[in-house]
């Protein structure tokens, strides 16, 4: 997450991994377009929690089953897109608990990296951290203006693990997407258009979900067996790379969080975010 963008961000409990039986995602299928959107909807700022992770998931899931013609992946939130993995999740964490949580967040990777369907993500509001994660994980991007996103986990003290690096690389140069790794850079909107990181911007969430409509519908006359197959020729080898190395990405991950002078770095993290907050 991104200190430019957030006030505060609401801890949930860690013990218990079952639903609670709040919707934080919802799945709408246009009728004409056969387009499913997937809203994120988790107050204030889509922070990803177990939660969010695993209703992600089963939302795109749903998209697979019920034959939709295209993904659009958005926020309910007027400003926020996603700010990425909820830190609270990273803080002092159960060891149990974060590692479903970084479980999850691969899996909801893999899936939405991997599905068959032409994806695109209507960008409405900030995606630093893991909400770049799901919009360069979609086949195109369109953003609105006045908004950052990157992958920015250095500044945390921790890194973006390959599987992550490989879908900076889909759209970045390489030289560009070292920089920004290394510096835990945040593009603006205008910024990353200029770079490849977004392909296109809209003067509001309207306009971008049009705009994803747009592209989708570019493959109607195109076969959808060929069409896929033809993605997973480019994704393949990431995919695969990916699921050889997933367990131990993971075991990597809760090593690194729990390093001393990574939790230090996050409790002064959101100390700062506390006191940002009291101030406003």
């Amino acid at each position: 997450m991104s200190s430019r963008l957030l006030s505060f961000v609401c801890r949930t409990g860690r013990r218990r991994f079952m639903s609670t039986g709040i919707k934080l995602t919802t799945v709408e299928v246009n009728d004409k377009t056969g387009i499913a959107t997937l809203t994120m909807c988790r107050p204030p700022v889509n922070g990803q929690n177990l939660e969010l992770l695993l209703d992600i998931k089963s939302s795109i899931n749903e998209i697979k089953n019920n034959n939709s013609r295209g993904l659009i992946i958005t926020s309910a939130s007027p400003k926020v897109f996603s700010a990425g993995l909820d830190i609270l999740e990273m803080y002092k964490p159960d060891p149990q608990r974060l590692r479903a949580v970084w479980t999850e967040l691969q899996n909801v990777w893999c899936d939405l990296y991997g599905i068959s369907v032409p994806t695109a993500a209507a960008i409405n509001g900030h995606a630093p951290a893991g909400g770049c994660l799901l919009a360069t994980a979609c086949e195109y991007r369109v953003m609105v203006p006045n908004c950052i996103i990157g992958l920015n986990e250095t500044q945390l003290g921790i890194i973006a693990p390959k599987w992550l690096v490989s879908g900076y690389l889909n759209v970045l140069p390489k030289r560009v997407a070292e920089r920004a790794l290394t510096q835990g850079r945040l593009f603006t909107t205008d910024e990353a258009l200029q770079e490849g990181l977004i392909d296109e911007i809209a003067n509001s969430k309207e306009e971008a979900v049009d705009k994803c409509v747009a592209f989708i519908g570019t493959f109607a006359k195109v076969n959808p067996v060929a069409r896929a197959l033809t993605k997973h020729q480019f994704r393949a080898d990431n995919l695969r790379q990916f699921h050889k190395e997933r367990e131990q990405d993971v075991d990597d991950f809760l090593s690194l969080v729990n390093r001393p002078e990574v939790q230090k770095g996050i409790g002064i993290y959101l100390e700062g975010l506390k006191k940002k907050a009291n101030k406003q």
